[in-house]
């Protein structure tokens, strides 16, 4: 890497389904990469089967590496917190459990103080309904899911799960976020 070439960053976020959240982040200007994996968990290993069980303690999650200069932090937070439900625990829609729980798991000390503060400010705001149950956790290992969980919106986008759950939350990004979203996303 050379000098004039920015640090990317990561941010691991759970917000439900990580196939919503690859299938958003995937479009928007700055990222770099979108990994779908496990987090937050006690097992030292994780496999889709092992993680929908409830019982590993581990919640999907997608890794964002992303150029800061482009898009920073705090704009990977307001993306986060507008496509799933921040304020429902353990639970987006009809996912279920400990595994889909709403969670930042932050990768050092600015990471943590930009998420505390961005979740008082959308308390404050009154842009959503009850308190926010998002959890900071402190970053420890990511598992990476199977290969067939990746890109998988844009593979099965007709499947009816990619229809009536991620496409309408696609389409919310695309009318917020629209400017800073990839031309031809």
């Amino acid at each position: 890497m050379t000098a004039s070439t920015p640090a990317h960053e990561l941010a691991t976020l759970g917000g439900g389904c990580f196939w919503c959240l690859e299938a958003a982040f995937n479009r928007v200007e700055g990222v770099i990469e979108v990994r779908s994996g496990y987090s937050g968990g006690r097992a030292e290993s994780a496999t889709y089967d092992q993680v929908s069980t409830g019982d590993t303690g581990h919640a999907e999650v997608v890794q964002i590496e992303f150029d800061p200069g482009t898009i920073p932090f705090e704009e990977v937070l307001d993306i986060f917190f507008t496509i799933h439900d921040p304020t429902t625990l353990n639970r987006q829609g009809a996912d279920i459990g400990p595994q889909y729980r709403s969670v930042i798991f932050y990768h050092d000390e600015r990471q943590r103080a930009v998420a505390e503060k961005k979740i008082r400010e959308l308390e404050r705001s009154g842009k959503v309904r009850g308190k926010i149950t998002t959890a900071l956790e402190p970053f420890t290992a990511f598992y990476k899911a199977e290969p067939y969980h990746d890109d998988y919106y844009e593979r099965n986008s007709g499947q009816a799960y990619c229809r009536l759950v991620i496409a309408p939350k696609i389409s919310k990004l695309e009318k917020e976020f629209g400017e800073d979203l990839r031309k031809g996303a």
